[in-house]
């Protein structure tokens, strides 16, 4: 299965270190980023799946990065403890506060909820023309439904997670083993060959590039 990305955006070099070696150690994918400036090229690149937030940073501070961001859940880590601070920044689009120093079990467990309430809010996945509802496995490109294999449901849904992200042939074997583990290395240009062509055939648009020498993005 695809791991969690975690974008960690703190100044802080110590705190961030901890911060990565904890998320790997608990198999997540980390992101870094140490001014708000930088901040917003990462996460634009990194596609988080959610994201920790310091206050105090260089550029842009996490107020004014924290207007930037939508559809990704925000927590905040801040060693500011002023109440009305906390108040105004949850109003402001952050899902939760962590106060410095904190605790890392704690932690862990508030961004498991939010990454999993984050789920159940965002079932559709959108990319250009193209929508996948993953509760209901359902496909279409301009609202017209596209009737996809298992593995090629398996592949456009790796690929829509991550839609800057190039995967290779192995990447994309590996995740998508759990929902189609019968598709074969060999076969896999063929599969991906067979959902580019049912995209396409909706509006002449080809949205699957080949990355010469690497593997395969999405494209609009």
């Amino acid at each position: 299965m695809l791991k969690k990305r975690i974008a960690i955006i703190d100044d802080d070099v110590y705190i961030g270190d901890m911060l990565q070696e904890l998320l790997e150690k608990n198999n997540y994918e980390v992101a870094r980023a140490y001014s708000g400036t930088e901040a917003l090229f990462v996460i634009k690149n990194a596609q988080p799946d959610l994201i920790l937030l310091d206050l105090m940073l260089p550029g842009l501070s996490g107020e004014e990065l924290l207007s930037h961001i939508e559809g990704v859940p925000v927590i905040v880590v801040s060693a500011k403890v002023d109440v009305d601070n906390k108040v105004n920044l949850l109003l402001s689009g952050a899902v939760d506060y962590v106060t410095k120093p904190f605790d890392t079990k704690e932690l862990l467990a508030r961004i498991s909820v939010h990454l999993r309430d984050s789920v159940r809010r965002d079932d559709k996945l959108i990319f250009d023309e193209i929508t996948l509802d993953k509760s209901t496995y359902a496909v279409s490109v301009i609202d017209t439904p596209i009737k996809l294999t298992r593995t090629e449901y398996a592949i456009l849904l790796t690929l829509m997670q991550y839609p800057n992200k190039v995967f290779s042939k192995d990447a994309i074997m590996s995740q998508i083993e759990d929902l189609t583990p019968d598709c074969e290395e060999n076969s896999l240009r063929t599969h991906i060959g067979n959902l580019r062509n049912k995209l396409k055939a909706v509006n002449g648009k080809d949205y699957i590039e080949a990355v010469w020498g690497i593997g395969y993005k999405l494209k609009s």
